[in-house]
């Protein structure tokens, strides 16, 4: 086992990359218990119910166009879901991650006479939060190719999420990104196709596999365009 340091930790926020403004994160994850106990039993009994999860950070205030505190005003309120990854280990591929859609239910700035301006924030997760690996780094790519296989070991069985951030975009063409799976990191198939990206555009989408969809062990990123120029993004997938 190998144990992290909080300092590589990394947050983005649907198109926008807040590491850099935030220093505390945390995801919290619990899950509804019903009781059944009967009579006669010598001691409570339960089942579980519905998962759910939030969302809590800080940092310190920027209000630059882009920065932490336009993102997270405008977020507030709005009832679109915003994709979030919370990387403890950073944004690099093959490292582990949670994935969310998220709703952002408070937001406060503090300015202290004597400290740093600062934020703090609260997201309600839709749907729970999913244990994922990085199937590539936040990284810039120029043309059609594929990523790094990612190995897990064996197959699973119950379909999962794959989430898509594009924080910078400069191609002059579309590109199509998804994800695709293979039983012996040979022949590759289509597990998870993203709506394409027109030129320049940044974006995030997240796309569910069908409960009950075989996922193969091994998985890995898959993007094609004609266009030149660059576009940064990061590709993220959970098995469930």
């Amino acid at each position: 086992m190998a144990f992290l340091h909080g300092k590589s930790a990394a947050v983005l926020h649907g198109v926008n990359n807040l590491s850099s403004f935030l220093n505390d994160v945390s995801v919290t994850q619990d899950v509804e218990t019903a009781e059944t106990t009967v009579f006669g039993a010598s001691a409570k009994t339960y089942i579980v119910g519905l998962k759910d999860a939030t969302i809590s950070a800080s940092g310190m205030f920027d209000g630059d166009s882009g920065a932490v505190d336009a993102v997270l005003v405008s977020s507030i309120g709005s009832d679109t879901l915003a994709p979030v990854i919370v990387a403890p280990s950073g944004l690099t591929g093959n490292e582990r991650a949670y994935l969310l859609q998220a709703k952002t239910t408070s937001y406060d700035v503090s300015a202290p006479v004597s400290d740093v301006v600062s934020v703090s924030l609260d997201a309600q997760a839709d749907g729970g939060a999913d244990s994922a690996v990085l199937l590539t780094s936040l990284a810039a790519i120029t043309a059609t190719g594929n990523g790094t296989s990612r190995d897990n070991s064996t197959s699973t069985s119950n379909g999962g999420v794959a989430q898509i951030h594009v924080t910078a975009n400069s191609l002059d063409n579309t590109i199509v990104f998804k994800v695709q799976h293979s039983a012996d990191n040979s022949t590759f198939a289509d597990l998870a196709t993203f709506t394409t990206i027109s030129a320049t555009s940044t974006t995030s989408e997240r796309v569910t596999v069908a409960t009950g969809t075989t996922v193969n062990r091994y998985l890995r990123a898959n993007y094609t365009t004609s266009g030149t120029g660059s576009i940064t993004f990061i590709m993220a997938f959970g098995r469930r």
